[in-house]
């Protein structure tokens, strides 16, 4: 029995689903097609009736991961501080380290997108830029270059430290990490 064209795009966005959290906590290259559409509830001989190849699916569920940051970035800020220390609080919390399937697909994938396809780099190029008009207004009352200036390096010192954080295996390292580098761009936001 065929699927209709709803339940066809139903299943093809809970693989995309399914692959952006597998990839954001296992990476790209170590999570097989079998792996990942086991995690949508399908077999892999599915795969390929929804997309062309695994590069096509990792694009789009890289996509999808920028999304699902946009959201978080433009959501409500923390009554905390200004609107940019609230966030680097936010990004650089234990809570977000400890969740690599649900968080930042920057911080998560960045070295392997390096080593990707043209179409996932553009998609990551695209998404990084949608992610800093956001992360812009968080600076106040300068001119829009600075503020873009300003949202690049603090974003890119905010994917760093989660990335070492990650990475360390001291736990105090990992936790010092985390809170020197918000405070530091705390710090510059309320220049």
């Amino acid at each position: 029995m065929r699927k209709t064209k709803e339940e066809a795009a139903r299943t093809r966005e809970r693989i995309v689903e399914a692959a952006a959290a597998r990839f954001r906590e296992n990476g790209i290259d170590a999570t097989g097609l079998s792996d990942l559409m086991a995690a949508a509830g399908l077999t892999q001989g599915g795969f390929y009736r929804h997309f062309q190849s695994k590069d096509k699916l990792t694009a789009e569920a890289f996509a999808s991961a920028v999304v699902s940051e946009l959201q978080w970035i433009a959501g409500p800020p923390s009554a905390k501080g200004n609107a940019m220390e609230a966030l680097a609080a936010s990004y650089l919390s234990a809570a977000h380290r400890d969740d690599r399937a649900g968080g930042c697909p920057f911080a998560a994938l960045g070295s392997e997108v390096v080593r990707s396809s043209v179409e996932v780099r553009e998609v990551a190029t695209k998404g990084l830029l949608e992610i800093i008009e956001l992360i812009a207004p968080r600076f106040g009352n300068v001119p829009s270059d600075v503020a873009k200036q300003q949202a690049l390096v603090a974003f890119s010192a905010m994917v760093g430290a989660m990335t070492l954080a990650r990475m360390v295996t001291d736990s105090e390292l990992s936790d010092r990490l985390l809170r020197d580098a918000s405070r530091q761009i705390g710090a510059v936001a309320q220049r």
